[in-house]
């Protein structure tokens, strides 16, 4: 474990650009910590915090004055490794046939601040578009040429629960190089060669046993945080088993649809395929966008939705989150993130949902 004085975190930056690769790290936007590129360490939301409940996020300043002392905005890295709107090829009618394009990906992105939930859910999102028959191509350009800076965490926001999905709060793998913030320092380790050639250019030193004591105080710290919990034990049946609970009706009756959370959810991955043509039918071209269950068009199916109301789709996307998911990929795909609960504007929280039927679930079987 090595040690990085804070005013040199710009150096980990210039190293990283000067490999060639694009940096993309948290930012302040308007009203909220958003992914962007990055020059230098001056652009990170140094000093800021979030309020963050059930339909409510708001930033303050932090008087630690952190780097990351902040947890999580609206975005996930997903939208860099499966954008939301992706051209898959252009066709173009010529003289001599059909012309078929598509372009392949050659940039190189360095992603600076991913946290534990995040690493667990870009591993989710490897399984979905790499560990299938058919590798997903776009994804997998990206994928291959990402470099990983993760960020331990070193306080809960008032929605994570990364403690019950067992996903947080600092990272176990996945990443090149893994931050950890103290009062005075970072402490760095390297976690593949790519990583060690980056950390070998930076002026570190050997960490002391006292700022590795603060690190392991720090974890257990934000484990006591959390602002939310998931009893997991069993979780999976238990939703598949009450598929007709009377709580899915009421949740239904609060739901808007407006689909934010799958949105908002690094490990939602549905997309549709549209076809698109010029006025003349000379040229079209091919995009693949990000889809939600959520919508009316998701299960239209010979005219007829297949979920027309609130309460179904709801319910296919929590039990999909929660229980059918590891039927496909034998594990759940929630990472205890929280952005669904933070960026529900009627502040609909799953945690709660699931608690809920857990106990109507109980107490029927104990009036049985």
């Amino acid at each position: 474990m090595r040690a990085l004085a804070k005013d040199n975190l710009s150096l980990l930056i210039q190293a990283l650009r000067e490999e060639g690769y694009e940096v993309l790290g948290p930012r302040m936007g308007e009203g909220a910590i958003i992914y962007g590129p990055l020059d230098s360490a001056e652009e990170l939301p140094r000093g800021w915090i979030e309020e963050q409940e059930a339909g409510r996020y708001r930033l303050k300043r932090d008087p630690t004055n952190r780097y990351f002392a902040f947890t999580l905005g609206p975005q996930s890295w997903k939208k860099y490794l499966h954008p939301p709107n992706l051209c898959l090829y252009k066709t173009k009618k010529t003289d001599q046939g059909l012309e078929f394009k598509s372009d392949s990906w050659h940039k190189k992105q360095a992603f600076l601040g991913v946290r534990a939930c995040e690493m667990e859910a870009i591993l989710k999102q490897d399984r979905v578009f790499l560990e299938q028959f058919h590798p997903d191509k776009p994804y997998q350009e990206r994928r291959e040429s990402v470099f990983l800076v993760g960020v331990n965490c070193s306080r809960a926001g008032g929605a994570c629960f990364c403690v019950s999905t067992e996903t947080g709060p600092t990272l176990k793998s996945g990443d090149d190089i893994t931050l950890t913030e103290l009062e005075e320092i970072f402490l760095l380790e390297a976690r593949s060669a790519r990583g060690r050639a980056v950390l070998g250019r930076l002026p570190t030193e050997e960490a002391s046993s006292h700022a590795l004591s603060e690190a392991a105080g720090q974890e257990e710290h934000v484990c006591r945080q959390m602002g939310r919990t998931l009893d997991t034990e069993g979780l999976a049946e238990l939703l598949k088993n009450n598929l007709n609970h009377p709580r899915w009706k009421d949740v239904g009756d609060r739901c808007l649809t407006c689909g934010n959370c799958t949105m908002v959810c690094p490990t939602c991955f549905c997309f549709s395929v549209e076809e698109m043509t010029d006025l003349a039918g000379l040229e079209s071209k091919r995009v693949r966008q990000w889809d939600s269950c959520f919508s009316e068009q998701f299960t239209l199916t010979s005219g007829n939705s297949q979920r027309s109301s609130a309460e179904a789709r709801y319910r296919q996307w929590m039990t999909h989150k929660l229980a059918t998911w590891h039927d496909q990929f034998d594990e759940s795909g929630c990472v205890g993130c929280g952005r669904c609960i933070v960026w529900c504007p009627v502040g609909i929280d799953i945690t709660e949902e699931a608690a809920v039927i857990r106990e109507k679930d109980g107490a029927s079987h104990a009036n049985s």
